[in-house]
Parts: structure tokens; sequence; C-alpha cells
């Protein structure tokens, strides 16, 4: 789907009137595109964005503990057929933390979708494809449920959905996701165990859910310049407690929101990828989860860890290309 004039005459005229960061701040690992940080009704969100100005518009959104920059293998490549926006979640990297509360809405998926939707408009999009990988996943689907007719396509990558999730709770889950109740803990008793150890626990996440053994180095995926990149913002106090908010209002107000929806479809054309080295693969039948949500749900497994766009960048950009061009 080629950017419609009108779209695109919004678009460049915006884009040709920010003022975007000074060229000694841009993007070490996107060169050639633009950084501009978007005010939305709640948040205020660092987007990234550049590409194709012919192409479709297709935007990326990340997981924990990550940031923009975990689609840095995908993104450039994808550029070259595709308008590309990558932003980071409210409460995540350069984006701003706002104050968690007592429901918890302000972490909520919703509100993060909500963000995204605002974030294309300024940019011109009323319609566009999605990828969500991990927490911007779940962001997505429910951005699916509430604007539907935002979408052109969904891709989503390596989760089956919370409300199945928390409908289902083993101890092979509780196990392997120690986090998701750790993490939901009343304050500050796990920001403050996250942020007495947070280079550890940023590198001991990305290496146990990449499919690596806690004692080993970080992986070639991932770089030393890349790590501390995801450290600086990772290790703030108020990153923390964004995450800590994230899950408390996964296990709250996003089930709430999930409940009513539950018979509520993904109308759009959906591909589903995950990973083979992950539990999701061992415990579920996962594209199934995702049929038993959508219209038409498409997907298949691929043999690397948790962390796709990292891990099979090249495999991954074909895939979602391919989808989308159809």
């Amino acid at each position: 789907m080629a950017l419609a004039p009108a779209a695109a005459g919004v678009l460049f005229a915006h884009v040709a009137s920010v003022e975007t960061e000074p060229e000694t701040q841009r993007e070490e690992f996107f060169n050639g595109f633009k950084t501009e940080q978007i005010k939305t009704s709640g948040a205020t969100i660092k987007t990234v964005y550049g590409g194709n100005r012919n192409g479709s518009p297709v935007l990326l959104l990340h997981g924990i503990p990550e940031t923009h920059v975990l689609w840095r293998k995908v993104a450039p490549a994808l550029a070259q057929d595709f308008f590309v926006v990558m932003t980071d979640l409210r409460g995540y990297g350069d984006s701003s933390k706002p104050p968690g509360g007592g429901d918890h809405f302000a972490y909520s998926k919703r509100a993060m979708a909500q963000d995204q939707v605002e974030v294309m408009k300024q940019l011109g999009f009323e319609k566009f494809a999605l990828v969500g990988h991990d927490r911007g996943g779940r962001a997505a689907h429910r951005l699916a449920l509430d604007h539907s007719l935002a979408l052109t396509k969904l891709v989503i990558l390596d989760i089956v959905p919370t409300y199945l999730l928390y409908q289902h709770i083993t101890q092979e889950f509780a196990t392997i996701f120690y986090h998701w109740f750790l993490l939901i803990q009343p304050p500050p008793f796990p920001e403050t165990m996250v942020q007495n150890s947070a280079e550890y626990f940023l590198k001991c996440t990305l290496l146990w859910l990449g499919g690596s053994k806690l004692t080993d180095p970080l992986p070639d995926w991932i770089s030393p310049s890349v790590f501390q990149e995801y450290l600086r913002t990772f290790r703030q106090p108020d990153t923390i407690h964004a995450i800590c908010e994230d899950y408390r209002a996964a296990a709250s107000i996003d089930l709430a929101h999930d409940k009513a929806d539950v018979d509520k479809k993904i109308h759009c054309p959906l591909l589903v990828l995950w990973s083979e080295k992950g539990p999701f693969h061992r415990m579920y039948d996962v594209l199934q989860t995702w049929r038993d949500r959508a219209v038409q749900a498409q997907g298949k497994v691929m043999p690397t860890g948790h962390f796709l766009p990292e891990q099979m960048p090249e495999e991954l950009t074909q895939d979602i290309t391919t989808f989308l061009r159809t």
C-alpha cells in the first residue's frame, strides 16, 4: 500500500517543520533516521523515523528490558520498502515516565496503545502496519482491539495473550516468568531490588531470554555499546518504577480490559512469529492461541531465542516484508 498523497503531504510538512535533535545527538544505531520527542495526551514519546517516503508506514514496538534500539538490525532493511517509525514505550528508554497510580492505568496497554495512535497521527498516518515484540506485542494487541480501523496489518513476536497466561498459571510458568510476580509487588519493594542490581538484572534477562546460560558472557548479537545504551536508561529509578507499573497494570487493569474484550477479535491480517528456544513454544500451541483471537492469523516458529529482531534479523525482516507486501 503506497502512502496516500494527502497523508504524505501532512507527514513531510510535519517533518520539515519539526526541530529535530542536533546532529551530534542523532541516532548512532539508525543512520539517516530522524529523532523527535512527540507529545501525546498522556506522555512524551521518543520517536525515531525514516525510510522510503513512497512506502506504506510501519510502526515497530519493543519490549522489556530494551528500547527502540532493539530494531537496529531490522529497521534499516525495512526502510528500503517502507516508512519506518520506532518509539520507546511510555516508561521506557527516553520517553517520559508518567507517575503510577492506584489503578495503574498510566501503564495500561490501553494507555500505551493510545500513545502510539497519537504519535502516528501526528506524523500524518491514520492507518499503518504494526510490529510488536514482547511488551510491545501486548500493547499492539490492545491497539488492535481499541483502534481496529487504524491497523492495516499486525505482526506479534514471541508472546501469547496475557489473559490466557493469567488464566492458566502453572508451576512451570511461575518458575520461568518469576519477574511477572516479583515486579507486581507493592512499591518500593521490587524497585529497590532491581535498582540495587540493575546491570546484573539487565544482563541476566538478556542472557536468559536469549537462550544463554546466566554465567555466559554477552552473546555476539548484542554488542557492548548496545548493552551500555540499554543500561543507560534501564538503570534510572523512574524507568525501573515504570517497568514495575507496566507489570502491575498487566496483573490488574489490563486483565479487566482483556476480560471485557475476551470475545473481541483482531480484524486485520495477523502474523505471529515465536522462538523455538523460548518457553511459549514448549507450553502452548502459540499460533492457535492467536487464531482463537483473530479473524485471520498465520505464523511459524523461528529457531532462536526470544529476541528475534536481534538474533535472527535477516529472516525476520524477510518474513515481515513478505507479509506486509501481500
